[in-house]
């Protein structure tokens, strides 16, 4: 379908090879069909569907969809919603299989309380929806998992980062993307400066 009405963009999908075509365009459409494959197929509710537009880098229009949620929400660029408080005990997304090591030293500096989770996906709309306040991910991903949830993360007036504070840039010739940190803005310097420490 994105081929069909927006021939002229690039295009890059986790399920497609690559032959770098994209690269020649300032549009591009960043697709992750099955965002927790393994969550996914374990009948779990933590997993979802990307279509980010990234236009010159820039995770700028998305929509996340969480088929397994109880209401079956999509999350997107164009409809923000208000995010709930942050409790005092700030909530910290991680992996439910492997949480990052330095995520892990974070949440001990802050004392903020582990949420496993599955997808990048939901990890980051549980941020939106106040069920965490915090995603970092140092473990290594792709673009495809991060660009529509970064879109709609920045569009719902969240910070979205690299661990070090740079820019997420995206439409790259390696699609490999080392590490994101999802939050709050009130959160993200002591989040980027325990990272530091």
């Amino acid at each position: 379908a994105l081929r069909e009405q927006r021939a002229d963009d690039g295009l890059l999908s986790e399920e497609m090879a690559c032959d770098g075509a994209r690269l020649q365009h300032s549009r591009v459409w960043i697709v992750d069909p099955v965002d927790g494959t393994r969550e996914y197929g374990e009948a779990r509710a933590d997993w979802a569907v990307h279509v980010g537009l990234a236009i010159n880098g820039v995770p700028t229009i998305g929509a996340v969809a969480l088929p397994g949620h109880e209401d079956g929400i999509v999350l997107r660029t164009d409809q923000p919603r208000a995010i709930p408080p942050a409790p005092e005990k700030l909530r910290m997304v991680v992996s439910r299989t492997r949480p990052a090591p330095q995520a892990v030293a974070v949440a001990e500096a802050l004392g903020a309380e582990l949420v496993p989770m599955g997808s990048a996906g939901a990890k980051a709309m549980a941020v939106i929806l106040g069920q965490a306040d915090i995603y970092l991910h140092a473990g290594g991903q792709y673009e495809w998992d991060s660009c529509a949830p970064a879109a709609v993360a920045l569009a719902h007036g969240l910070h979205a980062s690299r661990i070090d504070g740079s820019p997420l840039t995206y439409n790259q010739q390696d699609t490999y993307m080392p590490d994101l940190l999802i939050c709050r803005h009130e959160h993200a310097d002591s989040v980027l400066g325990a990272l530091k420490g």
